[in-house]
């Protein structure tokens, strides 16, 4: 050891260090919870269509032609006080085929229709599963808790797989 240095750090550094951890633990925690906010708030605009129904036209749609990004077809009621079209869209998604049918939600205001059921429920949460993925990296590497980004990122696989095996 050299005479000159004192044999334990000086109490202005121990506060700089703690400072600093106590500031990259705030901002990968704010990072965190952005990254997961922003992925419920992207699977909610689809969700709520789909998880809450009631007072919702529900129906089918047998998609009779596809464009570039949407899908339409007649629109046939299963719902009480539901309206029949002649034509409603639907994204096109892998999930989606020209001449199949679809249970569907009539989304208020339009002709634009959302799928319905488990499937349709798993794919309005899929922007949440990234978001999970994503935030598992931040929480396991910049928060230093493995085991909770373990836990975020088991969570988006499996919503992320049970929306592709359900479609």
């Amino acid at each position: 050891m050299i005479p000159a240095m004192p044999a334990s750090a000086s109490p202005s550094r121990q506060a700089s260090v703690t400072a600093l951890r106590f500031g990259r633990l705030a901002v990968m925690g704010a990072v965190a919870v952005l990254i997961l906010v922003a992925g419920v708030w992207g699977s909610w605009g689809t969700a709520q269509h789909v998880m809450l129904t009631k007072g919702r036209e529900s129906g089918t749609i047998e998609v009779a032609r596809c464009g570039a990004a949407t899908c339409s077809g007649p629109f046939t009621p299963l719902s009480a006080g539901a309206m029949a079209r002649k034509k409603v869209v639907i994204a096109r998604t892998v999930a989606v085929r020209q001449g199949q049918t679809y249970t569907v939600v009539v989304k208020p205001g339009g002709d634009e229709v959302v799928r319905s059921g488990p499937g349709g429920v798993l794919y309005a949460w899929v922007p949440l599963g990234g978001a999970l993925l994503l935030a598992s990296v931040v929480v396991a590497g910049g928060l230093r808790m493995a085991r909770t980004g373990w836990v975020l990122a088991g969570s988006g696989a499996v919503l992320l797989t049970a929306a592709f095996v359900a479609l």
